[in-house]
């Protein structure tokens, strides 16, 4: 069971100094703030189940903002552009439910998966409907309180019945921005106050609810990524959420991460949770899992320093900001014989250029380095057991519509309600099609977009 953290922005890049004096993520808060322990499990995991590498995912219509610019610029000459975007909405993603009525979703859903099935497809399917998502910012709303949520929950997992093999995302930032992440006074006006406990309970009782319609659904419960929760504070999350139960969690959702990166933190959170306690409660008891803010090991004779989200890592790297052997000797030695079991995906939608920070001399009072960072291009496309040396990585996916804004950034300038890292125009709002971004997206991707 986790205590609350101090508040964090969903894709800040954390100030590592404290984390590499201990060795972990520093955070601090009374323990009293933790949460009760969730219910037993009421189901069990599913049998290791793997999508074959030959997997075909599903391509949901388009955004018709996305449709409107390939009309623009066809009509502008740029037909090279035009094919870019074509590109783009071409290739599979997922498709979001974030609102309406129980019977209003369960009718979508079911629609989304009739359609799949149809094209021998695929389908990943996002719920975002949560009580007080988002810290009530850019992506504010969801239910209003936890029956109503679970309600809709049930609507939902109405939609997957007989629906075959789906990917199911659950509530992204749910579990790494939870309401007692949130600021002082985020829920001062609302009718109702979502608790942590009820977080918790929210996201394991839809899991549940869609492992009951559908066993063939493959739920990931959203872990965040790199650059945010240090691997025993997220694993203690996703095990107070019963992710035992369900086929693992999803990584990198709507960020931008660099997936060798991801690809690392995944697998340790799974090694995380193989040797977690079940009554681990993080800033409370001694962490035992290594974490990506204190690299020391064998390999560099524990002299660690913390792990560098800018540049890409590995095991072989010579730059120690980014060599990753020492974190892997010593899950080694914990693991001993123990077999970890939780899988992963990864969302690779816009992540080829890697995150965002301002260029050098550039200081903003946030940089919101999540939000529509200029100069970043998609990832790898869609793609089952895409790396044979990390077999608990299920996919790659494109969970995240590229072309789709985080939000209105401002780069916390009071006051402002214009993006400077845009030429100071005002940025659509969090899911409305960005023209601009999205073809900056397919022009730098990597690989290149085909």
């Amino acid at each position: 069971m986790f205590s609350n953290p101090l508040p964090r922005r969903r894709a800040a890049i954390l100030a590592v100094s404290a984390a590499v004096a201990v060795g972990q993520l520093a955070m601090s808060s009374p323990a009293s703030a933790k949460p009760a322990p969730a219910p037993a499990p009421s189901l069990t995991a599913p049998e290791a189940a793997v999508l074959p590498a030959d997997t075909r995912f599903y391509t949901p219509q388009p955004d018709p903002g996305a449709t409107q610019q390939i009309a623009d610029l066809e009509s502008q000459g740029r037909t090279a552009d035009a094919a870019l975007i074509q590109g783009v909405i071409d290739t599979p993603q997922a498709v979001w439910f974030t609102g309406g009525t129980p019977k209003e979703v369960q009718k979508e859903v079911h629609r989304t998966v009739t359609q799949a099935r149809a094209h021998k497809t695929v389908p990943t399917l996002v719920a975002y409907n949560v009580p007080g998502r988002d810290c009530s910012q850019y992506s504010s709303g969801g239910a209003a309180d936890d029956a109503a949520y679970r309600a809709w929950a049930d609507g939902f997992a109405a939609g997957l019945t007989k629906a075959g093999t789906v990917t199911v995302i659950i509530e992204p930032d749910g579990l790494p921005l939870m309401p007692g992440d949130c600021p002082d006074g985020t829920y001062d006006d609302a009718a109702f106050v979502p608790t942590d406990e009820g977080r918790l309970a929210d996201i394991r009782y839809i899991g549940e609810a869609i492992e009951r319609a559908n066993p063939a659904a493959l739920v990931y419960l959203d872990a965040g990524h790199t650059g945010w929760h240090n691997v025993g504070s997220i694993s203690d999350r996703l095990q107070d959420a019963g992710v035992e139960q369900f086929q693992g969690f999803s990584l990198n959702t709507s960020n931008y991460q660099y997936t060798a990166n991801l690809t690392q933190y995944g697998t340790w959170i799974s090694q995380c949770l193989a040797i977690l306690p079940d009554d681990y409660t993080h800033e409370v008891d001694a962490d035992p899992c290594p974490n990506q803010y204190w690299n020391g090991g064998p390999a560099n004779n524990y002299t660690g320093v913390a792990l560098d989200p800018m540049k890409e890592w590995s095991d072989t790297a010579t730059d120690p900001t980014a060599n990753t052997l020492g974190i892997n000797q010593r899950f080694d030695a914990l693991l001993g014989g123990t077999v970890p079991t939780e899988h992963f995906v990864i969302d690779t939608s816009r992540n080829g250029q890697g995150p965002w920070a301002p260029d050098a001399g550039v200081t903003y009072p946030d940089p919101q380095t999540w939000c529509n960072p200029p100069g970043r291009g998609l990832g790898a496309t869609p793609q089952a057991q895409p790396d044979a040396d990390f077999p608990l990585l299920d996919a790659y996916l494109w969970v995240k519509t590229p072309g789709q804004s985080d939000g209105e950034c401002n780069r916390g300038i009071a006051g402002s309600t214009t993006d400077p890292e845009w030429g100071g125009i005002a940025d659509p709002a969090a899911g409305a099609w960005f023209p601009q971004q999205a073809l900056e997206l397919a022009q730098l991707a990597v690989p290149a977009l085909r």
